[in-house]
């Protein structure tokens, strides 16, 4: 089966300044990725290339398009949420879906009515009596109801408040995602969505540091609390990181062996966020 979206060595440069450098990605129909970094990281720039709204270095294919040259055939299977959601103050709720059913051939007005009805929206309200949440409920019922193979999100909840978030995240699913479609995600929150993820790829000053399916991930790292007798022994190790509190000490450890690790401490499995936070410190060591 052939990937939804291919990315091979893509280099981006602003000036003298490389924001992008050497990514290679591939990512397959039923894929949830998050694109996960620091500010500044390149998230939103590799997106932008993705979605052909950047001139870039190197080769990206999506659903067999490339990105700027046959951009218009791309965007009919392709839908994408910014991080901040903006529509017209004075458009009213049933004129934002009325002008995505005549200007989309693939948005289905019906689908979009069924999300609305399951918040405090009405077709009658105005953008500008709308809560910020309610504009983002608003923007993501406009683009799930697009019938596309690949969801492009880029830091879809910024500003929103937690319930807002989970709610998000829950219609996501449930209105959108299927095995024969792709969603990628950036954000700088892993915590938030790593129970939604496949996979992960995380990047740092324009470079991918790890990508793998959040499985495989859960095989490779451990987490280990260390009495402060064994932390020398531990350190021989080369944990990626270590953390001491109240007379224990936590350490994450790459791809070492687990009756080793027992021998040490308690051994657990991380969290996504837990991974994030030892890459980093590994790649800015």
């Amino acid at each position: 089966m052939s990937p939804l979206i291919s990315i091979s060595n893509l280099n981006k440069s602003y000036g003298n300044k490389k924001v992008l450098s050497g990514i290679n990605l591939s990512l397959n129909a039923g894929q949830i990725v998050g694109l996960v970094g620091p500010n500044g990281a390149g998230k939103t720039t590799c997106l932008q290339a993705i979605l052909g709204l950047t001139d870039f270095e190197g080769d990206i294919s999506v659903l067999g398009y490339h990105p700027r040259k046959d951009r218009v055939k791309m965007l009919k299977d392709v839908a994408y949420i910014a991080d901040v959601a903006i529509l017209p103050k004075w458009l009213k709720v049933s004129q934002a879906l009325s002008y995505m059913q005549d200007i989309h051939p693939n948005f289905a007005i019906e689908k979009a009515q069924a999300f609305l009805a399951k918040t405090n929206i009405e077709l009658k309200d105005k953008v500008k009596t709308l809560s910020k949440g309610m504009v983002a409920q608003l923007h993501l019922a406009l683009i799930l109801a697009i019938d596309a193979k690949v969801l492009i999100l880029d830091e879809p909840t910024l500003g929103l408040d937690i319930l807002t978030r989970r709610q998000f995240y829950s219609h996501l699913l449930e209105d959108f995602y299927s095995e024969d479609k792709c969603i990628v995600i950036t954000t700088h929150q892993i915590e938030e969505i790593e129970h939604i993820l496949t996979d992960v790829a995380f990047i740092q000053k324009g470079k991918i540091v790890l990508a793998q399916s959040t499985d495989e991930i859960k095989q490779r790292f451990n987490l280990v609390s260390v009495s402060n007798e064994q932390v020398p022994q531990a350190d021989k190790l080369k944990p990626l990181f270590k953390n001491s509190m109240m007379g224990l000490t936590t350490m994450l450890f790459d791809n070492q062996d687990k009756a080793t690790l027992q021998g040490l401490g308690k051994v657990s499995v991380p969290s996504l966020a837990d991974v994030f936070v030892g890459v980093m410190n590994k790649e800015t060591c």
